[in-house]
């Protein structure tokens, strides 16, 4: 079960948890048009602070243009409803949902005179997978080809593709899939990049087939800057995967997940990898607002 917390914010109104619902014909909830971000906040000696939301919220509206969707208020005033909520809800950190869809009034493949909600929830949620090493299963399943959609859009009807490949994972005992893209090339995970560690060199498949996540661009960023690591973005075939000294999924839910097993493939000894373990403990440091070189991806609310 979620865990509920007081208020949802819905179309500029904070409305209780109990009371937010939409109609059962609602379009986006039949057709998967509508959009989402997943952002966190993070409790910090300074109070929450939520990490990198103007890129999230930037992504957001880039994803609403996608589908053409005129999102009925600024990216100032989702942000300052994202840090009201917060407040009312009193949490020192959370998962943070907003979602815009398309809402009731029409149905049928053109959504255009249907009007647009916008929703945020946020709510506390513990590191997606709940398990510091994690098993893998290459899915049947391959990412969605980038010429039958915009891949870069963070968009609700993608999420089928990752629900198969999830659903079919846990069926076999692993604790996610990976899937690959349409030229057989390594691709992501349902709701995670991955990355491949080889003597000391980082490397990640390369934009193109692929959602270029944030903790993605945050992973690049600290490795270069931070501890003068190689990164590399390229295709990557499963038998590079394999034979990586780590490997690593990163997001927004899931943090840094280190992955010690493909298939049967066992990778760094069934361990967490040396640079594997300075990221993820770096990245807890940025989050938690104990670098002052990143504070400028925090926004602490007052």
């Amino acid at each position: 079960m979620i865990p509920k917390t007081k208020k949802i914010w819905v179309d500029g109104k904070f409305v209780d948890w109990e009371k937010a619902k939409i109609h059962i014909l609602t379009h986006s909830l039949h057709y998967g048009g509508g959009v989402f971000e997943g952002i966190r906040a993070y409790e910090t000696e300074r109070g929450p602070a939520v990490f990198r939301l103007k890129e999230h919220l930037k992504r957001l509206f880039f994803s609403s243009s996608v589908l053409g969707i005129k999102i009925p208020f600024s990216q100032k005033e989702i942000e300052k409803a994202i840090i009201d909520l917060i407040k009312i809800n009193k949490v020192k950190q959370c998962y943070i949902r907003p979602l815009v869809i398309f809402g009731y009034g029409v149905m049928g493949l053109y959504p255009k005179k249907a009007p647009i909600n916008v929703i945020i929830s946020l709510w506390p949620w513990k590191k997606y997978l709940g398990k510091n090493l994690v098993k893998v299963k290459i899915s049947k399943f391959i990412r969605i080809h980038p010429r039958s959609t915009v891949v870069e859009a963070k968009i609700c009807g993608h999420y089928v593709n990752s629900i198969l490949a999830s659903i079919e994972a846990k069926k076999e005992g692993f604790d996610e899939a990976l899937l690959l893209d349409y030229k057989g090339f390594i691709a992501e995970g349902p709701g995670e990049n991955i990355f491949l560690v080889k003597n000391k060199k980082i490397f990640t498949p390369k934009k193109g087939s692929i959602l270029p996540g944030i903790t993605r661009d945050t992973v690049i960023t600290i490795a270069k800057q931070k501890l003068n690591l190689k990164v590399e973005e390229k295709e990557i075939t499963l038998r590079e995967l394999k034979n990586a000294d780590e490997l690593f999924f990163a997001g927004t839910a899931v943090e840094i997940s280190p992955i010690v097993q493909v298939e049967r493939t066992i990778i760094s000894n069934g361990k967490e990898g040396e640079v594997t373990k300075k990221i993820r403990e770096l990245y807890q440091r940025i989050v938690s607002g104990k670098e002052p070189r990143y504070l400028k991806w925090l926004k602490f609310i007052q």
